[in-house]
């Protein structure tokens, strides 16, 4: 469980529909602290999310958005996406307020919040602990708290058995509509298994080339040093990503993620090509 300071503090936008008329309210929750609800629940009867195609609005999605001083850029695509890292849950304190893309959270549906994935996203979530996973409709964004990745609704954590930790291990990979995952198998996303694999540090991508090319001439005013580039995926020329690399050394590519954390203010990701 996280202490989130809101769904939808993610978006100017969003907060500025959700916030309260009375401008001397502190919070717009009830509670103070999350908490799991009082009665039991019974997953089983909870189906997990059935991925499939849904239009993608500007709600949720605003690019780069801030949370506590930090910049984060919304991916344009999750085609191929996964990630490890931890996962905690929410619940009652956040229960029937909007989500970031203007959706009631209901604790007992399968939804998540993640900090870059385009709204909405399917995600397939596995519990490395335990060997579990659900599969999660993701609409809302979070978690900003303890270097969490994702942050589940309480029937999901139940579901992965993690509702009495409070966090879990996980590793999650983004669905197809088809409920495939396009990208490498599981184990060999963030690994290489041959000399042919490099390493990108991934700072952000965008669907707009001047943004990117800022991006990298910030970059380049900072460090001439850093290698940094801008792709465009060969099934979708319409992206441009901004990387670090490539690389075979896991220990430079962490240092790469450190400086542009440190010195960019971004949440970035490691991938393995």
């Amino acid at each position: 469980m996280i202490l989130r300071w809101g769904a939808v503090i993610s978006t100017a936008m969003v907060l500025a529909a959700c916030s309260s008329p009375d401008t001397k309210q502190k919070s717009r929750y009830s509670q103070k602290y999350d908490s799991a609800p009082s009665r039991s629940v019974d997953v089983s009867r909870i189906p997990d999310a059935t991925p499939k195609y849904e239009e993608r609005k500007r709600a949720g999605n605003k690019s780069p958005y801030q949370v506590f001083g930090k910049t984060y850029y919304v991916m344009p695509e999750s085609t191929g996406f996964s990630q490890k890292g931890v996962a905690s849950w929410y619940g009652t304190k956040f229960h029937g307020h909007l989500t970031s893309n203007g959706e009631r959270y209901d604790m007992y549906e399968m939804t998540a919040a993640h900090k870059t994935l385009p709204i909405p996203s399917y995600v397939r979530v596995v519990n490395k602990d335990n060997g579990r996973e659900v599969v999660v409709r993701v609409n809302d964004r979070g978690p900003f708290h303890g270097g969490r990745i994702i942050d589940l609704s309480y029937a999901a954590a139940i579901k992965l058995g993690y509702q009495n930790k409070g966090t879990a291990n996980v590793e999650i990979f983004a669905l197809e509509p088809d409920g495939s995952f396009a990208g490498n198998a599981p184990k060999k996303q963030y690994k290489p298994t041959s000399s042919e694999k490099m390493g990108y540090v991934q700072l952000a991508a965008f669907t707009r080339y001047q943004s990117a090319l800022d991006l990298h001439d910030k970059v380049k005013r900072l460090s001439k040093k850093m290698p940094v580039v801008v792709q465009s995926p060969n099934n979708n020329p319409n992206v441009y990503r901004v990387r670090f690399g490539p690389s075979q050394n896991e220990r430079e590519l962490k240092k790469w993620a450190k400086w542009a954390e440190r010195k960019l203010d971004l949440d970035v990701i490691t991938v393995w090509e």
